[in-house]
């Protein structure tokens, strides 16, 4: 199968049900987005922690879901969703992981280690591909919720995360002066 096929070549694309539509419609640019947030979780890998990184993996394909999701107008019972127990599993992990951490009393400015810094650029984009995904779900209706549960609970996974690496590699977080 070759990657090129010209279908897209006069702005449009097909979703799941074959349905032509606009690369720039709001459906597009939300799971688009969620294909960003995908790749820069890909670029965390590996953090050099094992835990972190087969969380990362199994996010990395949850967000296949939500793609799949997103790409499919008119789902059936068999086609991939992002369900209710895919964010209770991202809950789950951010309340193991903060129970490493101090609790949080102020902002803190997004860097640190090499995976600590990557994963807040991951966090930034994951909440860009949630504003898109808000924006796609007022646009249409029967927008799965889980799927806009899942990206939210996700940026708050990957500011744990980046809070937990950087801790594990001895950087401390940063506030900022606002001067």
């Amino acid at each position: 199968m070759p990657i090129y096929t010209g279908r897209g070549d006069d702005g449009n694309t097909d979703l799941r049900n074959m349905e032509r539509v606009s690369k720039a419609s709001p459906r597009i640019e939300a799971y688009g987005t969620v294909d960003e947030a995908n790749a820069a979780v890909g670029v965390v890998r590996p953090t050099g922690y094992d835990d972190v990184d087969d969380d990362l993996r199994s996010v990395q394909n949850h967000l296949h879901v939500v793609q799949a999701d997103f790409a499919n107008p008119d789902p059936d019972e068999d086609d991939p969703r992002v369900r209710e127990r895919h964010v209770e599993t991202v809950e789950g992990w951010i309340d193991g992981y903060d129970e490493e951490l101090e609790p949080l009393e102020q902002f803190i400015v997004p860097s640190g280690s090499q995976s600590g810094a990557k994963l807040h650029q991951a966090r930034a984009v994951c909440r860009r591909a949630e504003r898109r995904a808000v924006a796609f779900a007022e646009a249409h209706e029967g927008v799965n919720r889980a799927a806009l549960l899942y990206l939210n609970r996700l940026s708050d996974l990957l500011f744990t995360l980046a809070r937990v690496v950087n801790q594990r590699d001895g950087v401390s977080e940063l506030n900022p002066t606002y001067s």
